[in-house]
């Protein structure tokens, strides 16, 4: 018994091996082939982009700030506006851009004025373009001060903050040529509107009574988007700078520009965390601005983003100093306009490198 055991178990393993010997080449050829390195496309992993950006000056931007408040305050058809202005013109072609002065007549709750929006342009002939703005006028009264609150006030941080990190930046775009174009655009006749008590109650009067009102601000972003300065004119993005200097300054998420421009703000704030300016620009909401920006969208659907100093809740939101004769150089902070133009420029040549959004 036990040696027909032993033959049957020979036999059996012997064709066991013969089944395998014909089985496995035949099944081998259904088998994913290993690839062969040789074989392989040259696909080298993505090397990481350093963009070097050049230094934002604080002392430079903070002259700047300072030039304008000696014209004294830039109220559209004075005096001192069109000094201010055909200084801004100077400065800019001096910075090697092209420049647009549109001219219009600005119709404010109080009467018409002359009014105009200087438009820097560096490198007009690129199509891809980038839309930094600020306001360059100052408000025709000091309505939330105690006293002479119908004379107008300096605006260093309204209005002069914003244009002085744009001046910045044509300086260091002349100096450090990039691939990109900007335009720098200075809006005229933001700061008029008026600031009276809004009408009460949802009925459909009250709403048109309020909407009228929000309409008597930014008259020049009103004009430009309605008539730019080149037709059909558009940018990849925008910033808005506003209020962007004074001591103290935090640039929540301003909600306009979270509902219509979301890549770019959160692409931005991104940057100053990496910055290390993270505390000052917090991840969280601002609230809804009516500024510049807003009449920028409306007319020309370009993605503006609205960097704005919100320190406080209401009713001080924009700080105890705003629209009051205390917005003067006393409270302008170098460190303040530094962070905020180191943010900008490194979104500029980030964009010009092709690695922003």
């Amino acid at each position: 018994m036990a040696s027909n055991s032993l033959f049957r178990n020979k036999r059996f393993w012997l064709v066991v091996l013969l089944l395998a010997a014909f089985a496995v080449p035949y099944l081998l050829q259904y088998l994913p082939n290993k690839p062969d390195p040789s074989d392989q496309p040259d696909t080298p992993p993505k090397p990481a982009v350093s963009v070097n950006v050049p230094a934002f000056s604080p002392d430079s931007a903070f002259a700047f700030v300072q030039k304008q408040v000696d014209f004294g305050p830039r109220v559209p058809g004075t005096p001192a506006h069109k000094k201010c202005g055909a200084w801004l013109v100077s400065e800019f072609t001096r910075m090697g851009m092209t420049v647009v002065e549109q001219k219009f007549t600005a119709q404010t709750y109080f009467g018409p004025r002359d009014a105009v929006n200087i438009i820097a342009q560096y490198k007009p002939e690129l199509p891809k373009r980038i839309l930094l703005s600020a306001h360059w006028d100052s408000r025709h009264i000091g309505d939330k001060d105690s006293k002479d609150k119908d004379k107008p006030i300096l605006g260093a941080d309204d209005g002069a903050s914003g244009v002085a990190v744009l001046l910045e930046i044509a300086r260091i775009l002349q100096a450090n040529p990039v691939d990109v174009g900007v335009d720098l655009i200075c809006f005229d006749a933001e700061d008029l509107g008026d600031d009276r008590s809004q009408e009460g109650g949802q009925s459909i009067m009250a709403q048109a009574a309020n909407e009228a009102k929000t309409l008597t601000w930014c008259l020049g972003s009103q004009h430009w988007a309605r008539t730019p300065h080149k037709p059909g004119y558009t940018a990849q993005f925008g910033i808005l700078l506003d209020m962007v200097g004074a001591r103290g300054a935090v640039f929540p998420k301003e909600s306009y520009s979270t509902q219509n421009a979301p890549r770019v703000q959160t692409e931005i704030w991104n940057i100053a965390a990496e910055l290390g300016y993270g505390s000052y620009f917090p991840n969280t909401s601002g609230g809804y601005v009516t500024d510049d920006h807003v009449f920028v969208m409306r007319g020309t659907r370009i993605p503006t983003v609205d960097i704005i100093s919100i320190p406080n809740p209401p009713p001080n939101s924009f700080g105890a100093y705003h629209h009051t004769h205390n917005d003067n150089m006393s409270i302008i902070d170098r460190s303040v306009l530094g962070m905020v133009g180191h943010v900008v420029a490194t979104v500029v040549y980030r964009s010009g490198a092709g690695v922003f959004l």
